[in-house]
């Protein structure tokens, strides 16, 4: 009779185990960090180029059919309301011109947390950007916010 010694399965490299843990680790990490961005995707379009363009989406065409964000008189001047579930804030920079921007911040990917005295703030890393074109007005951030496209309907905001 002849007996087959069982075979040992040779258990993984410590090099393996280090590197899976790391990699499940990243991937908790980013996934945590970019929890919004299904919605600000696509409601980051390019509508007035983020620097200038137009003064005001104030007096665009309507009919665009899009989603109904507020009313003119919901976005305080010199601010504005940042609309979570949609991934956009909008701000009022001067007396009826309205812009639109993502809110994810283009540092680490979070949601801005407050607008105020013509200025979104992010709550990770206080980095601060301008209420008139999006642009970066206090680091660590060194891209501006992707401006996002809107219709202003007589007291109607709409994101297109």
């Amino acid at each position: 009779m002849t007996s087959e010694l069982p075979q040992s399965v040779p258990a993984p490299a410590r090099r393996t185990v280090v590197a899976a843990v790391g990699a499940a680790g990243l991937a908790v990490a980013l996934t945590a960090c970019g929890s919004d961005s299904d919605s600000s995707g696509s409601s980051t379009s390019q509508a007035d180029a983020g620097s200038g363009g137009a003064s005001s989406d104030s007096g665009a065409s309507s009919g665009s059919g899009g989603t109904a964000l507020a009313k003119t008189s919901d976005i305080p001047e010199g601010g504005g309301t940042i609309f979570k579930d949609k991934g956009v804030v909008v701000t009022q920079p001067t007396a009826g011109t309205f812009k639109a921007f993502s809110s994810k911040c283009t540092h680490a990917g979070c949601a801005v947390g407050s607008v105020a005295n013509g200025v979104i703030h992010c709550p990770c890393h206080n980095s601060e950007f301008s209420v008139e074109d999006g642009s970066v007005k206090k680091g660590p951030a060194t891209q501006p916010l992707p401006a996002a496209q809107i219709t202003v309907s007589g007291d109607s905001i709409t994101l297109a």
